[in-house]
């Protein structure tokens, strides 16, 4: 299998050359040829093993999580998120792009559904299978209570790491989901720059799903 070590209390991660999505790992070694200063890897989730809110987004980036290697680090999604992140206490410190920016998550955990950067920013559903395993391990942590998914494909790919049908847990922005087992999954629209750029995402709105989700911790 394509897996990191993990230690007794972290969900396993991808190994750096993951083979399980050849489209990715082909276009992860160009890449690493057209940027060899860039991360290009599978992204590990960035938070403590014990936090008690995961937030799922799509993909890296290709000139942000994939060049850091920290996820939302260095994109536009990653401004709107980190500052809300900052604003409502689940991270602390400042948020400069770097992985190395000092910035920490407090009970607080970030991952994608898909690891590896995709082509043109959208992966394929052999892929999001693929990596489905490394999210279930996400879904495992011991002290989880809310699951934040960032756009339609992150809350399915949760259901299906879950083993929950689509039919019964539809996606819609501001939603609260009880999920078997006292597990809840938040949505909310993704907070990519089209989302924010043609109004279909807020700053109001992204904050006021936060706001539900600090609540309800």
């Amino acid at each position: 299998m394509s897996l990191a070590a993990a230690d007794s209390t972290s969900p396993v991660q991808p190994a750096r050359d993951c083979a399980l999505c050849p489209r990715l790992a082909d276009f992860r070694a160009r890449n690493r040829a057209a940027f060899s200063d860039f991360f290009n890897a599978p992204v590990p989730s960035f938070g403590s093993p014990h936090a008690r809110l995961l937030i799922v987004g799509l993909a890296p980036g290709l000139k942000g999580a994939n060049r850091t290697g920290r996820p939302f680090t260095s994109d536009y999604a990653g401004d709107l998120l980190y500052a809300t992140l900052l604003k409502f206490g689940f991270a602390r410190g400042s948020y400069d792009m770097r992985p190395d920016d000092g910035l920490a998550l407090v009970d607080c955990r970030i991952t994608n559904a898909v690891r590896c950067v995709p082509p043109e920013n959208k992966p394929v559903g052999s892929e999001v299978k693929a990596c489905r395993p490394f999210l279930a391990d996400e879904l495992a942590l011991p002290d989880l209570e809310i699951v934040l998914a960032l756009g339609t494909l992150a809350h399915n790919a949760v259901l299906a790491a879950l083993g929950l049908k689509q039919n019964g847990y539809k996606f819609a922005h501001g939603a609260l989901h009880a999920l078997p087992g006292s597990l809840i999954l938040a949505d909310s629209y993704h907070c990519s720059r089209y989302n924010t750029n043609t109004g279909r995402l807020t700053p109001a709105m992204f904050e006021a799903v936060f706001e539900a989700v600090r609540a309800r911790l």
